[in-house]
């Protein structure tokens, strides 16, 4: 494992431990996706079910619409899930716990935290399965 996934790892286990870890539905979507096999399907479902799914407002449909045009205009390409992932965590003032370069990047432009140190007492972290 590369340093920063080592990193990720160690601070997804100490999230988790200490139950500061969320999902959104739709990232729950996106991961279980493509899975061709019903057992390693089921399996991912029940590790994944662990993690609450984090409420997502519509006033945070607005908010990740907001960002994406600010990506845009910085000429940055943004997904739309990566951008309502921003605009939950935002919200809800938490980090996003990340690897993919592409949200990283957009949330680069946007000024969100994305998996930046060791998490505060006390903070919750949105999870994004790469």
């Amino acid at each position: 494992m590369k340093p920063d996934e080592t990193r990720l790892v160690s601070v997804l286990a100490e999230g988790i431990k200490d139950g500061r870890v969320v999902m959104v539905g739709p990232v729950r979507q996106e991961v279980l996706s493509g899975i061709k096999h019903v057992e390693q399907f089921e399996k991912l479902r029940e590790h994944l079910a662990a993690f609450p799914d984090a409420a997502i407002e519509s006033l945070d449909y607005v908010e990740a619409a907001r960002l994406d045009n600010l990506c845009r205009t910085a000429g940055v390409q943004c997904g739309e899930v990566d951008m309502l992932l921003c605009a939950v965590a935002e919200r809800n003032h938490w980090t996003i716990l990340t690897n993919d370069a592409g949200l990283i990047r957009c949330a680069e432009v946007v000024q969100h935290r994305a998996m930046v140190g060791r998490p505060e007492r006390g903070e919750r972290r949105l999870l994004e399965v790469v």
